[in-house]
């Protein structure tokens, strides 16, 4: 049970990418169903799950428990995946989202019933009666209605609707702070930033006049201090409810603008689920009763349960007539959509492929680059395996795939899965691994270290070819340079001899994609192929690893030079 003691919505914020749950649920029903969920099978949870081919992290951490009840105590149980009382159990929900073809569907379902307060969230006294509401839905309500809202809105006004018929006032706030956003232009980032702070010196006064302004990260009670660490909760909170509506299948994200709106096609779905599915919280005392309806996998009904939209959705989208679908089910109709979906898919994405490789698309790419960079995007980490995917795909010569997903529309949604490499790239007679990471620091070393050895391994033994790997990053972290440095010089029998391993800062590959382009004569794979030799062999030419770094550097300037 958590308790609710501050004014102001949240999102849950683990796993951070809806799909990476799926299969942590799988092994949690797998191999602990009907277990107590105490902290023996918690710890027994973090070991089994550090042992999976699909685990992204850093090994078994020093308290297992709070790490499994982070990853299962938040999405999977607060959305009715798992049942932990009296033992372990995979509710109906749970059984759908991991077994189902259309997962999306049963997470937004759960998303829908999600509610605050509820017998899993409960209201401390001090704040009672501050919340009464279902937040997905009524942060749908304001795209809906508002056509759009911006990562901005959400985090400093979306956060306060903690009661559903507060939503005209909060709706109206949004509006207003859009009027003085256009008379501020030239100063956007201190507008909203002071707009902020107003924000949470409203939500946290209570707080504020009593002084109880030390958060739990730190004996700092300084009120800059706790201001900025309760921003930095919104912000934490704005992005998981982006990441977990997008999700859905319904939502579309503008990464640039970090604006989140409806797919023009699903609007029908969008208005059916906001005219039938109840605002008012229910169950809130009576756990039996809320879990019987959090748990169900057909409520609330959508849209696509109605067999009629489906064929009608189909006559509207392929070719179908009314009577070649009158005989099938509507599951059978369902999977005709998703095809039509997918070539769709498919098709968008082929266009753009070619658009990518005719090198049109340079300008942009790079300008991409550089928003990451400032951190002026949505979604960094997934904006970076599409972007240098872009990139890749732009120095053409081989078959480039990118291991992330793309949603309808064929934009990005979520990166690649933990046992593969972020892109993949098939040069004929030698294959390249290309592993990003916004991580820095010493994180940097524990997360990419062995994930992106073990990556590359696993390819050079699938493809039976001689095999490479780009690790880049906006920065290198000196423990990650030594530890490539060191793999590069040691036979090891599971990468067949060495490691070819070459760490590129992302100014660096940045370098590598502008040359090309000013080239008179586009890269080949054996020009690919001459770069990566030539910084590998500087491993033996260098007394440390911060002389190949050096190295490595020269390799760049030299890219295709005559």
């Amino acid at each position: 049970m958590a308790r609710l003691d501050n004014k102001a919505l949240f999102f849950t914020t683990s796993p951070r990418t809806p799909a990476k749950m799926i299969p942590e649920i799988r092994l949690l029903h797998e191999q602990f169903e009907g277990r107590k969920w105490n902290s023996g099978t918690q710890e027994e949870f973090i070991d089994k799950l550090a042992e999976s081919d699909f685990f992204e992290g850093t090994g078994s951490p020093t308290d297992k428990a709070f790490s499994a009840r982070d990853r299962i105590n938040r999405a999977p149980k607060s959305l009715g995946f798992v049942d932990l009382k009296p033992n372990i159990a995979l509710t109906d929900a749970g059984n759908v989202l991991i077994s189902g073809k259309r997962p999306q569907e049963i997470f937004l379902r759960q998303l829908l019933k999600f509610q605050l307060p509820s017998p899993y969230h409960i209201e401390n006294r001090t704040i009672a009666g501050t919340f009464y509401v279902r937040p997905y839905l009524e942060i749908m309500r304001l795209v809906r209605e508002l056509e759009h809202i911006t990562f901005d809105e959400l985090k400093i006004f979306a956060v306060q609707l903690t009661d559903y018929r507060k939503f005209g006032e909060v709706k109206a706030a949004i509006l207003a702070f859009r009027a003085e956003k256009e008379n501020r232009r030239g100063e956007y980032k201190r507008f909203v930033n002071d707009v902020w702070a107003e924000a949470v010196m409203s939500i946290y006064s209570d707080n504020i006049s009593e002084g109880r302004t030390r958060t739990r990260e730190t004996a700092n009670a300084s009120l800059k201090k706790f201001i900025s660490t309760k921003k930095s909760n919104l912000r934490d909170y704005a992005d998981a409810c982006f990441r977990y509506l997008r999700y859905t299948g319904l939502v579309s994200i503008s990464h640039r603008s970090r604006t989140m709106s409806f797919f023009a096609d699903k609007l029908p779905e969008v208005d059916y689920i906001l005219s039938t599915v109840e605002r008012k919280p229910v169950f809130i005392d009576d756990e039996p009763g809320y879990k019987a309806h959090l748990f169900s996998s057909t409520e609330p009904a959508l849209y696509v349960d109605i067999k009629e939209n489906i064929v009608d959705t189909l006559m509207r989208i392929g070719t179908y007539t009314k009577r070649e679908l009158v005989g099938k089910t509507i599951d059978q109709l369902k999977d005709l959509r998703d095809d039509i979906i997918q070539e769709r898919k498919n098709a968008v994405i082929t266009a753009q492929v070619e658009e990518i490789k005719s090198y049109s698309l340079y300008s942009e790419i790079m300008d991409t680059y550089n928003e990451i960079i400032s951190d002026e995007i949505f979604d960094a980490p997934l904006m970076l395996e599409y972007n240098t995917w872009r990139a890749m795909t732009m120095l053409d010569g081989g078959d480039i795939k990118g291991n992330f997903k793309f949603d309808d529309a064929g934009q990005p949604l979520s990166t690649a899965q933990g046992n593969m490499p972020d892109i993949e790239c098939d040069y004929g007679d030698f294959v390249l691994s290309v592993e990003v990471t916004m991580q820095n620091g010493q994180r940097q070393y524990e997360t990419e270290g062995e994930p992106v050895a073990r990556h590359y391994g696993q390819m050079k033994s699938r493809t039976g070819k001689e095999a490479y790997c780009l690790f880049i990053a906006p920065t290198i972290n000196p423990a990650a340079l030594s530890h490539f440095y060191a793999l590069n010089q040691i036979n090891i029998g599971y990468y067949g001899g060495k490691a070819q391993i070459i760490p590129l800062e992302l100014d660096q590959f940045m370098r590598l994609v502008d040359t090309a382009y000013n080239n008179t004569s586009r890269p080949e794979p054996k020009d690919v192929k001459r770069f990566l030799n030539s910084a590998i062999e500087q491993v033996s030419l260098a007394t440390d690893e911060t002389e190949w770094g050096e190295l490595i550097q020269d390799c760049i300037d030299q890219w295709l030079a005559a």
